[in-house]
């Protein structure tokens, strides 16, 4: 992937922005981007049959909400398609759960079910790593359901390593494992 320096729109800071070579782009949403991206991670938790945990499918699909303390990136086809959305967070953010400071963390990844098996996650993730890094963050974390198997596959493929230490459960039968890996 080509990482290069740039901006979604004017009032998004300098920020990673990586092409994959088959056309994607995973860079910061710009404002008209912020309702597809929620509803791409809305509908990604929903087709994996959480839509029975109330009222999170709903803060899912808000992503302009997640926009104003942390950075929602969107991961777009040649076409400019949104297939997928991450939201990227420091420390102190209102959407930090994990991290510490002199780490970042990522949470509320989705891929549209129609965009699957197309290496979006992956991109998305890879756009993480390198924004945490071009924030001089020592280590990323992240915590997912417990039922996402085939995240927490593709995240140690990434070098991410469970981390039970920091496990939760926002509410009963809501199980969230802890990732972490070192940049």
């Amino acid at each position: 992937m080509d990482r290069t320096a740039g901006t979604a729109d004017a009032t998004t800071a300098l920020t990673t922005v990586m092409t994959t070579p088959d056309g994607l782009t995973v860079r910061p949403a710009r404002a008209d981007e912020l309702e597809a991206a929620g509803l791409a991670v809305r509908d990604a938790y929903a087709a994996d049959g959480f839509a029975a945990e109330g009222g999170y499918l709903e803060t899912l699909a808000d992503a302009r909400s997640r926009a104003r303390d942390a950075t929602v990136a969107v991961a777009v086809a040649a076409d400019g398609t949104v297939l997928g959305s991450v939201t990227f967070a420091l420390p102190g953010s209102r959407w930090a759960e994990l991290s510490r400071p002199g780490e970042a963390e990522f949470r509320a990844l989705g891929v549209a079910p129609h965009a699957r098996g197309r290496g979006v996650g992956l991109a998305l993730t890879q756009w993480c790593l390198a924004e945490a890094g071009r924030v001089s963050a020592t280590r990323l974390v992240l915590c997912s359901l417990d039922r996402m198997h085939a995240a927490h596959r593709l995240y140690g493929r990434l070098g991410f390593t469970r981390r039970p230490d920091l496990d939760w459960a926002p509410e009963p039968g809501v199980d969230l494992l802890a990732f972490s890996r070192d940049l």
